[in-house]
């Protein structure tokens, strides 16, 4: 038996129903959006309870104030960061600023970096990457010819979770009188921030609510101020809702190690890459430490479309690729700068772990795999 959500038409959705019961889905999406932690859901609820803009100069407008610079102090302490906090509408909005107003001559981002980032920068200079990793001696080269320099380098890949080792470059983009940006949106909160002059967060990756996130600046007067509010640095009234969810958020995080990860949610993802190799599959991570949090597999004999058909009837939300370009067709332009080849990148879906992930989910999800690519084998035989 089935049933339709809304009514039945063609393109409704139909999800099955056993007995009277629906069958739980399990979401292993978190690298896409992760849902929001219950004391934030709280969080915003007050926010919006005692709504008032915060540029305000009446009684009602200070109060909103206060509460927005509480929020700020307490995210920069979550994250132990001493420099300035600017509160943006996510992640996309906080890599435009940095990389359109950071007071330079040249941009210079990774060919591994976030499509968001390239949205934001056209025309940069790309920086390759050798065996997953930033090349630095290619970087080395870059920065000797002249014009100071922004250069981007992520913490950690959305699509593979390939971490980059960027305290390396600090020096090096320094030396030369460069910026060092990182886009910790998939790192902040479960790993130590770098030692970068910009950092972006958003606080949807972690337990927050979506449309809001932050640039994190070392030095203020290395960017260019527009006017507006945030210092300056930004136009729109401020997100005091959001704020105060994402600083409820974050705080819960143990951020030593794998957050809400307790031994047996850790010991079952670490089953998963047994159960891929098993079955004739390959783990895609570039060649380099992988986070714990975003896992990339690709299925012998099975496009990634056709995975995440089977995967999603069978009541388990996965993806291929990061949010903003999994719903198209194109080649996954990280993948192939990873020198993931066309064939296996077509048949690559990413995995990724949050919060409230369960060991019995991930152990649903490893027979899941099993049978469906046994039945792609069985099929291609």
């Amino acid at each position: 038996m089935a049933r339709y959500i809304g009514k039945p038409r063609l393109g409704a959705i139909i999800l099955p129903r056993y007995g009277n019961f629906m069958k739980p889905r399990i979401y292993l999406d978190h690298a896409a959006t992760t849902p929001m932690r219950p004391e934030a859901i709280a969080a915003v609820a007050e926010g919006m309870a005692r709504w008032a803009n915060p540029s305000s100069p009446h009684a009602e407008g200070r109060a909103a104030l206060a509460a927005l610079e509480e929020a700020r102090a307490r995210i920069k302490a979550a994250l132990g960061w001493t420099g300035e906090l600017i509160f943006t509408s996510g992640a996309s909005e906080a890599l435009w600023i940095a990389l359109n107003r950071a007071k330079v001559e040249r941009r210079i981002v990774s060919a591994v970096e976030h499509d968001a980032v390239f949205r934001a920068a056209p025309g940069a200079e790309v920086l390759p990457v050798k065996e997953g990793l930033v090349d630095g001696h290619a970087l080395a080269q870059m920065l000797k010819r002249g014009g100071r320099t922004i250069v981007a380098v992520q913490q950690v890949n959305s699509e593979t979770g390939t971490i980059q080792s960027i305290n390396q470059f600090a020096s090096q983009v320094r030396g030369e009188g460069g910026l060092l940006l990182s886009d910790c949106a998939q790192s902040a909160g479960k790993f130590t921030l770098p030692d970068a002059d910009l950092i972006v967060v958003s606080a949807h990756k972690l337990g927050g609510p979506p449309g809001v996130g932050a640039l994190l600046v070392r030095d203020l007067s290395t960017v260019e101020p527009t006017g507006g509010h945030e210092f300056g640095y930004r136009q729109g009234t401020e997100n005091l809702p959001g704020a105060l969810g994402f600083a409820a958020a974050i705080e819960p995080i143990d951020q030593s190690g794998p957050y809400g990860f307790d031994d047996a949610t850790s010991d079952a993802i670490y089953t998963l890459p047994d159960a891929v190799l098993d079955s004739g599959g390959a783990l895609i991570n570039g060649g380099a430490n992988t986070s714990v949090f975003i896992a990339a597999y690709a299925m012998p004999h099975l496009s990634a479309a056709a995975q995440l058909i089977r995967f999603d009837a069978m009541g388990f939300a996965v993806s291929a690729g990061s949010a903003c370009s999994s719903g198209t067709l194109k080649r996954s332009r990280a993948l192939e700068a990873f020198g993931v080849d066309e064939d296996t990148a077509s048949r690559t879906i990413r995995v990724s772990f949050g919060w409230n992930t369960t060991p019995a989910e991930i152990d649903a999800f490893r027979e899941a795999w099993l049978e469906v690519a046994q039945d792609a084998a069985r099929r291609a035989a």
